[in-house]
């Protein structure tokens, strides 16, 4: 995946957090659980609606680590690679 992907990715992933938590701005340093409100469960259905619009899978123990928006990211793109 290129540089350019990479962005592309970044920016539709900060787009459904956006979404998913009702926020206008995310930063990539974002915490979900201390900027952004997220309980257990919301990261459990953020990880079942990136997993539903990317077509990725996120395993469970995956998904306990996801606390940052750049985490979610990182994630997602090496993800798409495969």
């Amino acid at each position: 995946m290129d540089s350019h992907s990479s962005l592309a990715t970044e920016e539709l992933v900060k787009g459904i957090i956006r979404e998913h938590f009702r926020v206008t701005k995310v930063e990539n340093n974002s915490s979900l659980a201390g900027d952004l409100g997220a309980k257990e469960q919301d990261i459990v259905e953020l990880a079942m609606t990136l997993e539903e619009k990317l077509d990725i899978q996120i395993p469970d123990e995956e998904a306990e680590k996801l606390t940052t928006v750049q985490s979610v990211i990182d994630f997602v793109i090496n993800a798409q690679r495969g």
